[in-house]
């Protein structure tokens, strides 16, 4: 028999001077409200409630914790509580706003702004639903994951790691900005703590590292899952979990039809953002940004390693003959809703 989910709280529940209006969704590790702060301005409310470890019923307001599992649920709580604090000293349009977080009822709460829009999986489903050749133009991923990629910078200068991006904690506003949302830095410490680490993640997503937890993670792991997205925004699935990838790897065999839809160019970056093995990805966010925001869209098959030397070699004696010139800022387009 399944383990019954927390109850979440009741609508018109005062927390933190803040009244509950409705659920707008749960996970495995917390649930999110509707509410209205004294002046009636909208928000939304996060609460840490991870349904493995606690249980609450109907109309109460603390989560009931078992004594063997109290230790793993501070140890959550207080990474939870953390995240919160340093996500509020993020200003960036591409990182969801922290307005609050607070302490009550034996959990703490994150209060953000109240984004209206949809999810970057609900485009996906419904561009892939139109059986065209594109899921969604190149053109609009591009503009898309360079706005990300400029907030996903922000928060890894900030010392931090997403953890969770996929395309459901991708948010596009109805005015057309795109925003990463759910961070998963509690989910992170229970994974590694709790021994049971694989159905912490999101299938397809999540980098063979997070699999592992003799290894060590930085930006290459957020870099792999922003990889998996634009392959999902090109293929509309999501691409093979990284177990199954480690025993077989059908990537390249995937990617290889999507050629002659897709650019050269952007085909390789997902390869390189994918890798396997951290060190072949690229280390920073930069390093993707500025391949990512090539303007040309190279248009050959596939080159050899000697044909890729030859060119490097030939870009080289190139740049030797002439001065070097500044090269054009990144486009800031916001993304197109497909």
């Amino acid at each position: 028999m399944s383990k019954v989910k927390p109850s979440p709280l009741m609508p018109d529940t005062v927390i933190g001077g803040y009244r509950i209006i409705r659920r707008l969704s749960a996970g495995g590790f917390g649930v999110v409200y509707l509410a209205v702060d004294k002046a009636g301005q909208q928000v939304a409310i996060k609460e840490y409630l991870p349904s493995s470890l606690v249980t609450r019923e109907d109309g109460s307001l603390a989560p009931q914790v078992s004594p063997e599992k109290l230790s793993l649920y501070r140890l959550g709580l207080k990474s939870f509580f953390e995240e919160g604090r340093a996500l509020a000293q993020i200003a960036h349009a591409s990182v969801v706003s922290v307005l609050n977080f607070f302490r009550e009822n034996e959990t703490v709460y994150m209060v953000m702004n109240y984004l209206e829009g949809a999810t970057l999986q609900d485009f996906i489903v419904t561009a892939r639903d139109l059986k065209r050749p594109k899921v969604l133009r190149e053109s609009t991923i591009r503009s898309l994951f360079d706005e990300i990629l400029r907030g996903l910078r922000v928060v890894h200068q900030h010392k931090m790691l997403h953890l969770d991006i996929k395309p459901a904690n991708i948010f596009i506003t109805d005015d057309d900005r795109a925003v990463m949302i759910d961070f998963g830095a509690a989910r992170e410490v229970l994974s590694k703590e709790g021994n049971f680490v694989r159905p912490m993640y999101t299938p397809g997503f999540a980098a063979p590292e997070m699999y592992r937890r003799d290894s060590s993670m930085g930006p290459w792991t957020d870099i792999y899952a922003v990889g998996a997205c634009i392959y999902a925004c090109m293929n509309g699935y999501p691409p093979t979990d990284a177990p199954q990838r480690l025993e077989k790897d059908r990537l390249n065999l995937s990617l290889t039809r999507l050629r002659g839809v897709y650019s050269d160019d952007l085909i390789e970056v997902v390869e390189w953002a994918m890798a396997l093995d951290p060190l072949s990805r690229p280390q920073s966010v930069f390093a993707l940004q500025k391949e990512l925001g090539r303007e040309s869209e190279r248009r050959y098959t596939k080159l050899s390693v000697g044909e890729r030397m030859r060119l490097s070699l030939d870009n080289m004696r190139a740049n030797d003959r002439k001065p070097t010139a500044r090269a054009p800022a990144a486009p800031t387009t916001r993304p197109a809703v497909p």
